[in-house]
């Protein structure tokens, strides 16, 4: 954003494709470290990894969050528009690692080690998470994924503030200017929500966002809405956000003046975020400061005295 414009530096796109969200589903999987934070039941992990083969359970044990898995990412962003998750694998089958580098070096100089070994392990794994898990999945997961990027493509064509688009989108993020930048792309996901996937390649930043879409919401306090009524119920979060009304604040200022540890601070300040009350600033990849959604106050008493009386 150019200072005291609004103006993007960057284009902003939403898209969605059921291969986005076969990748999802995997990184919530081999994600471990959330496999707590998820909004999908508890049980998600255990049941699908019973639905699985032992060689893929395997496999995917061995997978990591890393530098590889980044790059598939990008991949999956330059596969022909349309494709399906079957057509993504044989578009991805077709190339040679030759093909690979060519395509990868135009938005990342990050290499996998042995791209030829690279090429033919993400094909055996996401093929095999494919038959045996994301092709069975129901079918209202894609089509909510789907009416939520439409609906939020619409609303881009007659938006003037992109950046509050964004962060409305994103319940909170906020993408800083970066030289090279030149696209934003907004992907709604499921399997891995309320958190968010963002994924740095030079030219464009991927940010695949909690569509705050559930199967079972017709009848229940949506989750997104129950967790800003527990992100306040604790009073280190309020001293948070009392503390960043002030303005911007990094998370060692946060830290510092909550005195408390760093572990219990990004815990705390993780729920603000889910909450949807605190902004993350984005640079690259990394989040430079957090800042105050004050109007989400008045968002959370108009959802909860709906709810209640209504």
């Amino acid at each position: 954003m150019r200072k005291g414009s609004g103006i993007l530096d960057y284009r902003v796109e939403v898209t969605f494709e059921p291969r986005y969200e076969l990748l999802s589903s995997l990184h919530t999987m081999i994600c471990r470290k959330s496999h707590k934070k998820i909004d999908l039941s508890p049980a998600w992990v255990k049941d699908t990894l019973k639905q699985i083969t032992p060689d893929l359970s395997s496999l995917l044990s061995e997978m990591e969050v890393d530098s590889d898995w980044k790059t598939t990412y990008l991949l999956a962003y330059l596969c022909p528009d349309g494709a399906s998750p079957e057509e993504f694998l044989a578009w991805l089958e077709k190339k040679t690692p030759g093909d690979l580098y060519e395509l990868i070096a135009e938005y990342s100089q990050q290499f996998p080690k042995d791209m030829g070994q690279f090429r033919s392990r993400t094909l055996t794994v996401l093929s095999s998470w494919h038959e045996q898990y994301f092709r069975k999945l129901e079918p209202k997961v894609i089509g909510g994924l789907r009416s939520e990027a439409q609906a939020r493509t619409a609303e881009l064509a007659n938006q003037t503030e992109l950046s509050a688009f964004i962060e409305e989108t994103t319940n909170g993020l906020t993408f800083m200017p970066k030289e090279g930048l030149e696209k934003l792309v907004l992907v709604p996901h499921y399997h891995f929500q309320p958190m968010n996937i963002i994924y740095h390649f030079g030219r464009i930043t991927q940010c695949h966002y909690s569509a705050r879409f559930y199967l079972d919401d017709e009848t229940d306090f949506p989750p997104h809405e129950y967790r800003m009524l527990r992100a306040l119920a604790e009073q280190s979060r309020l001293k948070i956000l009392r503390y960043l009304s002030g303005g911007p604040r990094t998370f060692t200022e946060i830290v510092r003046h909550l005195q408390i540890s760093k572990g219990i601070t990004h815990d705390h300040v993780s729920k603000l975020r889910s909450g949807g009350f605190i902004r993350a600033h984005i640079d690259g990849e990394t989040i430079s400061e957090y800042s105050l959604r004050p109007e989400m106050l008045d968002v959370m008493h108009r959802k909860l005295v709906d709810y209640i009386v209504n």
